[in-house]
């Protein structure tokens, strides 16, 4: 009987680099049955319907690397893992995730296929990958699909599991510095930028350099006012009120009128500004006291509210704030006004997408109608102009506005509260001319600051706050980094990265290893359980303490999780055993593996290097893709590879005459006799010469000196622990 569908056998979410790519992806093993004898051309309306459904897909350009190319194709003809492969890419990006990478290859067997997608965030790319199976049967059925609906279902899931849009300027940001970020909590902003012992991390604006005592000063909006006052910065003049009789009192004092707000509140809720009568204060005191702990009554500042963002130290960004008004028809109400001319604005909104947000009739709001003589429901004349909002979303960038005398007045107010990241709100009548001139106050410092305005402003040029942020955590020259070596093959891996461990502790460094024989943290074995997997390595990622990483990466590891770092200083790979086969992820030749165990070089850093054997031709054939040095090992120096490499000034590490040899160009440096290597006299077998040589010239790439190199390889016992089963493996 015919069956014709899409039938998932497999997916697979690749973590890091794989043999795919550098990025996550969902790798998805599919069986198309019969439809491998209906190519697209084939199926009568199929490109009609899935073209009027996804318009868009024009804009793929596929293999022809032209606009329409992916239609073209489909015209020509062709199979549903390919169509599969773009119509998940493209519902990502409607969900407002761009496309990226995808591939779709030959499974191994009839009908059988590997589709690769990016994966931005794991939940939103399986769910677009099943709802894109459900639409291409759908256009192969001809039945009805939900595409708004499925974009709708996607962009919900998106805006609740992937970064917000401040977060990931900065995470984009430290992407385009080449420096490895971490999300740590799968559905939060909170992210580790940088391994190990170079680490740094933030959640949103706020870092592991802002400081808690500095957080909650901001909060209490009077103990700010107070330091700030005490250290020359202007501030309105005012003070905590307990009750409305106290706060009429403060205003007649201080003269009105007044502003009256939160102690603590933020986002601006419960403020009041330009307050002028008893009535307005005692109301306004109630809804302020709602909003926060206490009251504030100050001094109303003239001017409009700025909001300058200050960045260790350095002013990034600057937005205005405007009022908000309406203008009457003589037919619409105030409420109806303020959806029609105020909220069909397609920048406001309620997510972070939305530089702006909604105006609501909240209580502020009612109190400036009031003063007019309306309600929401009043219908206002013709032509009549009404007061909203006075402290409305600050829309306009005036970054290169901003006098060098507030820049420094409001990085000066961040380092007295004692932020490294600070949002300062202050009041002027024009951010171009000094403060102290126009009678201008700080009004409020804020710790962790929205970032959305600056990123997005309504009117005015975007800043790079996200750069600014990772230029302050990363001074120029820091690369977040630590050094990383990883290690690959079909035998010897765990020896080497073994042998590895105890040359680089001699350095003195704080080392980690996750290799089949477990999790080593320094001197101490905390797992004894195979580690060579993607969650031991990413623990060792996350730990501060670590100064130096090593990686043993099975093919297993690879196809089924991918690596667990982006980049590395040293990637060996041992060798290739041509019948190694792992069959589940249709790997069932040498060039397939060949594919696999190449993804460690591909990683490889521009100022690193690939330790690679040198008696393997599929190996000296992979030195070509590093993009740093390569340094070969031989167990020979009579192996042409070596004796080439050598005379064009490589580097290469060999045996000759029964002595380990360093070599570069025409320097050779005598390391040790084999006789006094420990690990030799335990076998006179050709791998383990090779292992001990492999994990030499990884030592040699690190740069740990000489003279600890020929301590190590004679001071190094091979470990018994591993079994003869091990031992074949490895």
């Amino acid at each position: 009987m015919s069956k014709r569908e899409i039938e998932f056998l497999k997916i697979t979410h690749l973590n890091g680099p794989s043999m795919w790519t550098y990025r996550p992806v969902l790798e998805a093993l599919i069986d198309i049955h019969d439809l491998e004898d209906a190519p697209s051309n084939t199926i009568p309306g199929f490109y009609e319907r899935l073209t009027a459904w996804l318009p868009s897909l024009v804009e793929h350009r596929c293999s022809y690397e032209e606009r329409g190319g992916f239609l073209r194709r489909l015209q020509e003809g062709t199979w549903p893992g390919h169509i599969l492969e773009h119509v998940t890419l493209e519902l990502q990006n409607l969900a407002g995730l761009p496309g990226g990478f995808g591939k779709a290859r030959d499974g191994g067997r009839r009908g059988v296929y590997k589709v690769v997608v990016r994966a931005w965030q794991e939940d939103v790319t399986r769910a677009a990958l099943h709802a894109a199976r459900d639409l291409v049967m759908a256009a192969i059925e001809d039945k009805p699909f939900d595409v708004a609906g499925t974009v709708e279902r996607l962009s919900d899931m998106a805006d609740s599991l992937c970064l917000g849009p401040s977060t990931a300027s900065i995470v984009d940001a430290a992407d385009d510095r080449d420096i490895p970020t971490i999300r740590l909590i799968p559905d939060a902003n909170l992210v580790q930028i940088g391994y190990g012992a170079a680490l740094r991390r933030i959640w949103t604006a706020e870092t592991d350099r802002t400081s808690a005592i500095a957080e909650t000063i901001s909060r209490d909006k009077d103990l700010t006012k107070s330091l700030l006052s005490s250290c020359g910065v202007p501030v309105p003049e005012g003070r905590e009120v307990n009750s409305p009789e106290d706060a009429w009192e403060a205003a007649v004092d201080i003269g009105l009128p007044v502003c009256v707000k939160p102690t603590d509140g933020n986002h601006g809720r419960g403020v009041f500004i330009d307050v002028k009568t008893r009535e307005e204060i005692e109301q306004a005191y109630a809804v302020a006291l709602e909003e926060g702990s206490g009251v504030l009554v100050e001094r109303s500042i003239p001017g409009t509210e700025h909001r300058l963002l200050v960045v260790g130290g350095t002013l990034a960004a600057a937005c205005r704030g405007d009022v908000v008004c309406v203008v009457g028809d003589g037919v619409s109400t105030v409420r109806e006004l303020i959806e029609s001319q105020i909220n069909s604005d397609p920048r406001r909104g309620q997510t972070e997408l939305h530089p702006l947000s909604l105006i609501r009739l909240d209580s502020a709001a009612v109190m400036e109608l009031s003063r007019q003589g309306l309600e929401g429901d009043s219908v206002p004349p013709s032509g009549k102009e009404v007061l909203i909002q006075r402290n409305a979303n600050h829309a306009f960038d005036v970054t290169d506005l901003v006098h060098p005398d507030n820049a420094a007045l409001a990085a000066l107010a961040a380092r007295i509260v004692g932020l490294d990241i600070a949002g300062i709100d202050l009041v002027a009548e024009d951010i171009s001319k000094p403060l102290l001139d126009q009678g201008g106050a700080i009004v409020e410092v804020n710790a962790g600051p929205s970032l959305l305005m600056h990123l997005k402003p309504a009117v005015g040029e975007p800043r790079p706050v996200g750069k600014s942020i990772v230029g302050h955590l990363f001074p120029e020259g820091q690369t977040g980094r630590i050094p990383i070596v990883g290690i690959t093959g079909s035998k010897g891996k765990t020896a080497v990265a073994r042998f590895l461990r105890h040359l680089t502790l001699l350095s003195g460094k704080y080392v980690a290893l996750a290799s089949s024989d477990g999790l080593f943290l320094d001197q101490r074995h905390v797992q004894k359980t195979d580690a060579s997997h993607w969650a031991p390595a990413r623990r060792v990622l996350l730990n501060r303490a670590v100064e130096l990483a090593i990686f043993e990466n099975g093919a297993r590891a690879i196809l089924g999780e991918g690596l667990a770092y982006d980049r590395c200083q040293v990637g060996v790979v041992t060798n290739l055993d041509p019948e190694e086969q792992h069959l589940d992820y249709a790997i069932d030749d040498h060039e397939m593996l060949y594919k696999v165990f190449r993804t460690q070089v591909d990683v490889i850093l521009k100022g690193g290097a690939a330790v690679l054997n040198a008696a393997d031709p599929q190996l000296v054939e992979m030195s070509e893709l590093c993009d740093g040095e390569v340094i070969f090992f031989a167990a020979s120096d009579a192996n042409p590879v070596v004796a080439t490499h050598i005379g064009k000034g490589g580097r290469a590490v060999f045996a000759r005459r029964e002595e380990l040899i360093l070599a570069t160009g025409n320097t050779e440096t005598r390391l040790a006799r084999l006789a006094d290597v420990p690990t030799l006299r335990q076998g006179e077998e050709v791998f383990r010469l090779e292992n001990a040589l492999a994990a030499v010239a990884a030592g040699w790439a690190l740069d740990v000196p000489l003279e600890l190199l020929a301590a190590g390889v004679k001071t190094f016992e091979q470990e018994t622990q591993a079994s003869p089963r091990r031992q074949k493996k490895n």
